[in-house]
């Protein structure tokens, strides 16, 4: 069963993600930043996230996560584009540029699809896009895609 993102009250099941591991080579749980100016869009992923075992940050725009990116080290980050102050183009150009988190894994998330907004992700260093409203198999694959566990 697939929900998209956001309804408002999306329905989200728990239980582990199938297929996508829930640890790093760490053995901490794998650290997933949201970042989203939509309170519903935050609520709903970080709620599905961890209901699957994932540790969630959130951020608000641009400026609140590059401060959380450094403290908390996120082994992966869903970025939305249409953010005010800072853009998240702009938000993941200085997140690639850091010698830290230029291998951090950079999902862009829009309700924009065009070729356009694709190909100005991956010139800023994204590594992923997917279109608003998502699924929760689509933040899945993402995440089984760019988090793999070490052998």
């Amino acid at each position: 069963m697939q929900s998209s993102v956001p309804a408002g009250d999306a329905q989200v099941s728990g239980g582990e993600a199938a297929g996508v591991a829930v640890e790093n080579g760490a053995g901490r749980p794998i650290r997933i930043m949201v970042i989203d100016d939509s309170k519903t869009i935050r609520r709903t992923a970080e709620t599905l996230l961890r209901n699957e075992g994932f540790d969630v940050i959130v951020a608000t725009d641009g400026f609140e996560a590059l401060s959380l990116v450094a403290d908390h080290q996120p082994d992966l980050i869903f970025l939305d584009i249409m953010m005010p102050r800072l853009d998240g183009y702009q938000t993941c150009a200085l997140i690639k540029h850091h010698r830290v988190f230029r291998n951090t894994p950079i999902v862009m998330l829009s309700s924009k699809d065009g070729l356009f907004d694709r190909a100005r992700g991956r010139v800023v260093g994204s590594d992923h896009y997917i279109t608003k409203p998502f699924t929760r198999d689509e933040l899945l694959a993402a995440i089984g895609r760019h988090c793999k566990s070490p052998v």
